[in-house]
This record gives C-alpha cells, structure tokens and sequence, in this order.
C-alpha cells in the first residue's frame, strides 16, 4: 500500500511544483538579475514575496507579480492613468480555476488546455490591480473576502 501511494502522490506533488515554478518572483528575479541590483534592499524583499508599493515602476511590478493579464488606459478630470489587472475564474459553484499568467499560452498538445475556458459558465474577477501614474504605482486594489 506505501509503495502505490509513493507511486501515485510522489510524481503528482513534483508536477505540481513544476508549474508552480513556472512563473515566480524567484524564476523572474533569476531572468534579470541585473535589473533586481539596481533594486533597494527593502523593495528587493517586497519583490521576493511576491507584493509591490506605491512609486514602484513597471519592471518592478513585473518582477513581483508578473505580467498583467489585462492592460486599459483610464482617463480622468486628473488626467491619464494606466492600469493592470491581474484576474480570476471560478466555476459557478465558487471553485478556482485559474490564477496566474503562465496558463494562457501554455498548451501542451491538450486541444482542451487552458482547462477553465472548458467552462462556459466560468465567472471572471479581478483580483489584483495595479494603477500607474507617470511611471509610477499611485495605487493598489486587492481582492479581499469577508
């Protein structure tokens, strides 16, 4: 019985760190070490873990979070803002199916991948936005479930 549970479950937790591997602050960190140098320590650290702050600039917000699944142009009475979204789907029943960039282009041969667009009825949210002024970060909007 130990030996088909190793069997099974071994290779099954692997595959599942390799696509969690896929994109990363580390893999992306690893991809520009030369841009991270120019980074200040305490930035680099938010970077590492994945979060970002207000006066971040783009490379920064890439290196953190990776690229945005959405891009749009918001004009105000306060003028010209970009903003990037990073989004969700969850089936109907609330159940997760999709987070993270690396599953739009990855296909794998399976006519079927991305899994979540097998379903019609998937609800899309935007669970993370970036708002840029000038270069910079002005604000941040995250998701959060009471």
């Amino acid at each position: 019985m130990k030996t088909i549970v190793r069997i099974t479950i071994i290779p099954a937790v692997l595959f599942a760190a390799l696509l969690s591997g896929c994109s990363t602050p580390e893999s992306r960190i690893r991809r520009n070490p030369e841009l991270f140098a120019q980074i200040p320590p305490a930035q680099q650290e938010l970077i590492r873990k994945g979060e970002v702050a207000l006066g971040f600039n783009a490379e920064m917000v890439r290196l953190a979070l990776g690229e945005p699944d959405r891009f749009a142009v918001r004009t105000g009475s306060d003028g010209v803002s970009e903003v990037w979204s990073y989004v969700t789907y969850d089936a109907p029943d609330g159940m997760p199916l999709y987070r993270g960039w690396y599953h739009r282009y990855y296909y794998w041969g399976d006519p079927h991948y991305p899994y979540y667009l097998s379903f019609p009825e998937r609800r899309e949210r935007e669970r993370f936005s970036v708002v840029f002024r000038g270069g910079k970060v002005e604000s941040l909007e995250k998701e959060t479930r009471r």
